[in-house]
């Protein structure tokens, strides 16, 4: 037989209530969906290379069912991943409160937990006989196993020093040329300053550039770099502004990776690089703060004590630039207070790692004692860093699979593309804070033309 694919369009269609929105090729050959989309030429075409896809769909369902097809290998995508990925957004990143009540359109994370187990909750008949169809179309039990990049299950409370090294190591630790690969040779990870017609390289320079400037740094300052990465802005600050850098991570890797480069630019009389906990720096104060895409992992409940850390290192009248990934709010407080991180995200790139609305890292930086003196946006930019990523990853795909896996690779590439979405769609976005530690007196030490900064 070969109508698996029309016979799974059919089903996707009675439990979503509209039809599949791109073409799908199941594992017997046979295809249905959509070829292409108004005016956009061919589309892509997602693969189902065995029932075992579906499988894992159903019996893990929502994103990390999907992500295990995907980084099984299980599933692919044949054609333009971000068009993909555009059109079954709605399908991927609408959350149902009530996922078994009715099976509404556009809620695929309610048809797939219903189908893996809940079908006594779904009240409409047409959708329990295609949910049965859909469970016999995928075959027997046991379930796959779960893909070996998946993190294993944790225990014990969140964010402790030790859960937070493990979590840190998992997503840094995937080797220092693998990174490479993908980041250039510029060894920064958050995103890049772009100007028009400029490239990846130089927005990082100019991302370094704006922030040494925000935090008005001066020769002989001492600057705290909290989540220094591979040590690019600790070598930028001491390099073109003079001062004395103390760089904190919890990756051994990146340790080694930015001791190396700080040699090979005889800059280790002014750059320290410590495999250090934020919580455990104890030798302030420091003229300056920055801490670059390190907050995302500090979770919403230490985020009262890392903002106060942070001001209790400072001088009076120092700076911290905070930048930081943010989510837009949830429409209501009890939406809100049930927030969840990301499964894919938890489950593959970032345990444990957490997203708070611009509104609340202000809000709790100024409860620890700051006074927020700027915020810039810089969504768009980071839509463009990512993509430049992903168009890296892509062309040395052959190479970034045999420096981590073939998971590992397709875990990259499918998180990156769908943040680069994220991000243009304004589901994401991404923020620099300045804050000052304000003496008593009140003299932030800031021009009144905030901008400053500008070149």
């Amino acid at each position: 037989m070969t109508d698996a694919a029309p016979r799974l369009a059919a089903l996707a269609e009675t439990l979503l209530g509209v039809p599949l929105p791109v073409r799908i090729r199941a594992w017997d050959g046979s295809e249905a969906g959509p070829p292409d989309g108004p005016g956009r030429g061919p589309g892509p075409v997602l693969v189902l290379h065995h029932r075992r896809a579906l499988r894992r769909m159903l019996w893990k369902p929502g994103e990390v069912g999907l992500a295990r097809a995907w980084v099984s290998g299980d599933l692919t995508v044949e054609g333009d991943l971000y068009d993909l990925l555009d059109r079954v957004s709605g399908l991927l990143w609408q959350r149902d409160p009530d996922p078994g009540a009715g099976l509404p359109a556009g809620r695929v994370r309610g048809a797939l937990a219903a189908a893996s187990g809940a079908l006594g909750t779904v009240r409409d008949g047409a959708a329990r006989a295609a949910l049965r169809e859909l469970i016999a179309l995928a075959g027997p039990l046991p379930p796959p196993a779960p893909p070996g990049e998946e993190v294993p299950r944790r225990g014990g409370a969140r964010h402790t020093r030790v859960r937070d090294r493990r979590a840190v190591s998992h997503h840094y630790d995937v080797g220092n040329d693998f990174y490479a690969l993908v980041l250039g040779p510029s060894m920064v990870y958050s995103c890049a300053y772009w100007s028009p017609g400029g490239d990846l390289e130089g927005a990082q320079r100019d991302k370094l550039g704006l922030v040494c400037r925000k935090l008005a740094l001066r020769p002989g300052d001492r600057l705290l770099d909290v989540g220094c990465g591979w040590g690019s802005m600790a070598l930028h600050a001491a390099r073109e502004y003079g001062v004395r850098v103390t760089g904190i991570t919890l990756s051994r890797e990146q340790a080694a990776f930015a001791r190396k480069r700080i040699a090979e630019e005889g800059l280790t009389d002014r750059i320290e690089i410590r495999v250090q906990d934020y919580r455990d720096v104890t030798d302030g104060p420091y003229d300056a703060i920055s801490s670059i895409g390190m907050a995302e992992h500090v979770g919403s409940a230490r985020y009262r004590e890392y903002a106060g850390d942070l001001y209790a290192l400072l001088r009076p009248g120092g700076r911290l630039l905070n930048h930081q990934i943010a989510r837009r709010p949830e429409p209501d407080a009890a939406r809100e207070a049930a927030y969840r991180i990301d499964p894919f995200i938890d489950a593959y790139v970032f345990p444990d790692g957490e997203l708070s609305p611009i509104a609340v890292t202000v809000g709790e930086l100024e409860r620890a004692g700051f006074e927020v003196r700027d915020v810039e946006a810089l969504r768009e930019h980071y839509a463009l860093t990512l993509r430049a990523w992903v168009g890296r990853l892509e062309e040395n795909w052959e190479r970034a699979v045999r420096l981590t896996s073939p998971g590992r690779a397709r875990v990259w590439l499918l998180y990156m593309a769908a943040s680069a979405l994220g991000f243009e769609q304004n589901r994401l976005g991404v923020n620099q804070v300045l804050a000052v530690r304000t003496p008593g007196d009140g003299s932030a030490g800031l021009a009144r033309r905030t901008r400053e900064w500008r070149e």
